[in-house]
């Protein structure tokens, strides 16, 4: 059979689906009363005619549908004028939303004759009468309520208005009303009908528009796309990658085929293994990345999708409650969620045991939350609390400092969130002491250390002084040995002594005095690892004034504690091994902003404010060298008197200082 393909009706030709016809319509050239189309939304809107002399059809629910719709009056504007339901709208949908390879064929001598078709509608019964029925039930009910009231009654009855005037709308505003609902109904609503005319079966310009259907030139040049070699037309009937991945079996969601999982992104690897198993030391993880993965490049990785938890990784909680989720449990959003774990998280930072009850007094959250957490990273003990699943990893420490006092400062600007958000007390902040702990502790004081040596040297000390006399006995033939007081053979207690401190743990160099990766004390400029040498304090002001530069040029004001948060995240993304990581206090910090052009602005905050003290510290740059200097100084002396002034005041105050009358864009520029 020779295969030809029309073009005459291309993007014309549509397929109507008419639902199952009741006993009282028939789809002829009668019932089609009116059709009108709306092209780019390829909506139909179809009237049809009813049988209302169809012995199946039903005159008295004709009769009170007709009633319920246009009431008793009868204008141009009712529904059904021959107050009879004698007529059904039917509106369409789009039965599929691609038709390119849907045609309508037509066979004639031997020949088949295709025409894409350019849309498949559905037509479904319109009741948008009904609508209209409830409307006017509703207007007689209100009529009846409303009595015979007077017109002075209601002359009285006056109500106060507010008059409010819209804002100017922004890009990410219009971007979210053009995406709304309401906006593409009332866009759809603005598309203009297009009124057709139905022809019927037999009619002369069915016959001639029929006619269009059948391929108005037979020659090759007009068909050439049904020029195909066999194996050409084998290939796009059967098209051999997508037959490969209906063959691939779907395996369940909470199985991990390692296969498919090797041949991903490392970067997905990674985050995929974390989801899954949630804790995993550094070693386990490295051993199922396969051999030859570079270990950079997963400390790199895990970074993004875990934390540092007693020297082994947990998933974050990002990627386990990702936005715009909520709790199966209780509906709480993913936000909520993941504050809520995180505090868990950071308190198994500060002790291996953890009570169920305290993290649901500080978060509020459900119990079928909270224990979901600590099911995530811990294991109940009976009569104990939660501990941590993993013993610490102390290897992993010891072999990456760098990697540990980074993950210790991400944790200090946690905690500082934390402690905004839940307000904790002294004693949420505190580690509580376990009489049995069975891995080591985070933090080990210098005292504890030396007192621990002490007792290992005075346990071991009987042990030697055997093994001293012993070797005695041996030389005592030598003279000049014999002469050796015991005395003078002690053991060496290199930790008691005051002048050579112990070697401390990475976690003492870590935690010592810093608070968001910056010391504490004010007056301190010793770094984490003590004194700089001077070349290096030399790179390291360079590096803090190169980033203290950029983000006051960007800002223009901060506060000191906003000032550290975004340090704290500056550090975050640096390479192991930066010269900032050296240890930067509170004092170098705010010597470097002065030493930048910067000033301290003394706001007068009031004395019952509940803000600390790095938060009443402001910064402002004093000149960005542009031609808003003169304003912004104006504006920042302003504020240096009062912390809140009318915008007035600031418009007539940066006239008189500046001589020039700024506009209200140049005022709301200098104010942002």
């Amino acid at each position: 059979i020779d295969v030809f393909l029309a073009r005459s009706l291309l993007e014309k030709l549509y397929l109507f689906q008419y639902p199952i016809r009741p006993a009282s319509m028939t789809y002829d050239d009668v019932t089609h009363l009116s059709a009108k189309i709306k092209p780019k939304q390829q909506k139909v809107e179809l009237e049809m005619a009813i049988d209302t002399l169809n012995p199946n059809y039903c005159r008295s629910k004709g009769e009170q549908i007709a009633l319920n719709v246009d009431g008793t009056c009868t204008d141009e504007t009712s529904t059904y004028s021959s107050k009879l339901m004698d007529k059904q709208t039917f509106c369409s949908s789009q039965a599929a939303s691609n038709v390119s390879r849907y045609a309508a064929a037509v066979y004639k001598k031997g020949e088949l004759h295709l025409t894409p078709l350019h849309g498949i509608l559905q037509l479904r019964p319109s009741f948008t009468y009904l609508d209209k029925a409830d409307a006017k039930h509703r207007e007689r009910e209100a009529a009846n309520e409303g009595g015979d009231s007077s017109q002075d009654e209601a002359e009285d009855d006056v109500k106060q208005i507010t008059v409010r005037f819209s804002r100017p709308e922004t890009e990410q505003a219009r971007q979210r009303r053009v995406q709304s609902y309401e906006f593409l109904q009332k866009r759809q609503a603005e598309e203009h009908w297009v009124h057709l005319h139905y022809y019927g079966l037999k009619d002369s310009r069915s016959e001639h528009e029929r006619q269009y259907l059948f391929s108005q030139g037979h020659g090759l040049a007009e068909n050439t796309e049904l020029i195909k070699s066999p194996s050409e037309y084998l290939m796009m009937l059967m098209p051999p990658s997508v037959e490969e991945e209906n063959d691939k079996p779907v395996a369940p969601s909470n199985v991990l085929s390692m296969a498919q999982l090797r041949t991903l992104p490392l970067a997905d690897q990674i985050k995929i293994l974390m989801k899954n198993v949630k804790v995993m030391p550094f070693a386990n993880l490295m051993s199922l990345l396969g051999s030859g993965t570079d270990s950079t490049a997963v400390l790199r990785c895990i970074q993004q999708v875990a934390m540092l938890v007693q020297g082994n990784w947990v998933v974050k909680s990002d990627v386990l409650y990702p936005k715009d989720t909520s709790s199966p449990h209780s509906g709480v959003p993913a936000e909520v969620l993941c504050r809520g774990r995180d505090f868990v998280m950071w308190k198994f930072t500060q002790d291996r045991w953890v009570v169920r009850k305290e993290v649901a007094a500080v978060t509020k959250l459900c119990p079928e939350d909270v224990k979901d957490f600590l099911e995530h990273m811990s294991v109940a003990r009976i009569n104990k609390g939660w501990e941590f699943m993993l013993p610490y990893d102390e290897d992993f420490v010891k072999k990456h400092p760098d990697i540990v006092q980074r993950q210790h400062m991400l944790w200090m600007g946690i905690q500082a969130k934390l402690e905004k958000v839940y307000n904790l007390l002294k004693e949420h902040l505190t580690p509580k002491k376990q009489e049995a702990q069975s891995a080591h502790p985070l933090l080990v004081s210098g005292e504890q250390r030396v007192n621990m040596a002490k007792a290992k040297v005075k346990q071991n000390y009987g042990q030697l002084e055997k093994e001293f006399q012993k070797q005695k006995a041996e030389i005592k033939s030598n003279d000049t040995s014999a002469k050796m007081d015991v005395s003078n053979i002690r053991i060496k207690e290199e930790p008691v002594s005051d002048e050579e401190p112990m070697d401390t743990s990475a976690y003492e160099g870590v935690n010592n005095g810093i608070v968001n990766g910056l010391h504490a004390e004010e007056d301190s400029t010793d770094s984490l690892n003590g004194h700089l040498p001077g070349g290096c304090i030399d790179r390291v002001a360079q590096e803090l004034k190169a980033f203290v530069s950029s983000t006051f040029k960007k800002q223009f004001v901060l506060t000191l504690s906003e000032l550290k948060r975004l340090f704290n995240l500056h550090l975050a993304s640096l390479p192991p091994g930066h010269t900032l990581f050296s240890g930067i206090s509170d004092k170098m910090l705010q010597d470097i902003v002065l030493d930048t052009g910067c000033k301290q602005i003394l706001v007068p905050f009031p004395p019952q404010t509940a803000a600390s003290p790095d938060e009443l510290k402001v910064y402002a740059l004093w000149e960005a060298g542009d031609t808003y200097d003169q304003h912004r100084q104006v504006l920042l002396d302003i504020f240096s008197k009062n912390y809140r002034v009318r915008r007035n005041v600031i418009q007539n105050q940066l006239s008189q200082e500046c001589g020039e009358d700024l506009n209200k864009q140049e005022v709301d520029r200098v104010l942002k």
